[in-house]
């Protein structure tokens, strides 16, 4: 799958796409990214890309030349889906990357707004999917763009190694333990539940019901809304 990133700020995908399982995932080829940046698509070199907004207000609006020739180069020749972030967009969940993945969306493109916004006029030329990944505004799509990739990365077989690592898939909770066994801390005692060192999987799953319910079909929370 390739993800084609429209933004001003390739730099802020960097570390995080260079890090844990999405960067294994990139370099074994599971997962491609590459970056668009509208300010490479002015009419002059090193020209803004933000304008006042028609009818006045607070902020700079991106222009829609600079976007939809970034958007151009990313589509090319291929048949791809293009999802623009906005507040009043559908919610993204689990369910959706899964969907992604089962389409066999070959090339998926994100374009990240900034400062306003973006010329309404884009999305509408576009077509593009409106989404929106939580009920809170951000100053830029790109940590929503990177919440999207994440979430669909690890729906491809592979990219997590074992299918029983998605949550989604498994009985989970909230509470999780490891070592050691009992937890000295400012000179009080915290001990692992017992059933969880039983060996006994029918009680241990049993638990997990109890304290956080299967997540066999729940969207798990991640991720913020965008202008």
């Amino acid at each position: 799958m390739r993800f084609h990133i429209v933004t001003l700020f390739p730099d802020a995908f960097q570390s995080y796409l260079h890090a844990s399982i999405i960067g294994r995932a990139c370099k074994e080829k599971k997962i491609s990214v590459k970056f668009y940046n509208p300010r490479d698509f002015t009419k002059k070199k090193f020209d803004r890309v933000d304008r006042r907004p028609y009818g006045g207000g607070p902020g700079m609006v991106l222009e829609p030349e600079a976007v939809l020739k970034a958007v151009e180069k990313a589509r090319g020749a291929k048949k791809a889906e293009v999802y623009f972030f906005d507040r009043s967009g559908e919610q993204f969940s689990n369910a959706g990357a899964r969907k992604l993945v089962k389409k066999k969306v070959a090339d998926i493109i994100l374009i990240c707004g900034h400062y306003e916004g973006i010329d309404a006029r884009v999305q509408k030329i576009l077509k593009a999917k409106k989404l929106s990944v939580g009920p809170y505004t951000l100053t830029g799509g790109e940590l929503p763009a990177m919440i999207i990739v994440d979430a669909v990365a690890r729906q491809i077989p592979g990219v997590l190694g074992r299918f029983d690592s998605i949550e989604e898939e498994r009985v989970s909770s909230s509470e999780v333990y490891t070592r050691p066994e009992i937890l000295v801390y400012k000179g009080k005692k915290y001990r692992a539940p017992k059933v969880l060192l039983s060996g006994n999987h029918a009680e241990i799953e049993a638990w997990k019901r109890s304290r956080g319910s299967s997540t066999a079909g729940i969207d798990l929370p991640g991720g913020g809304a965008v202008s």
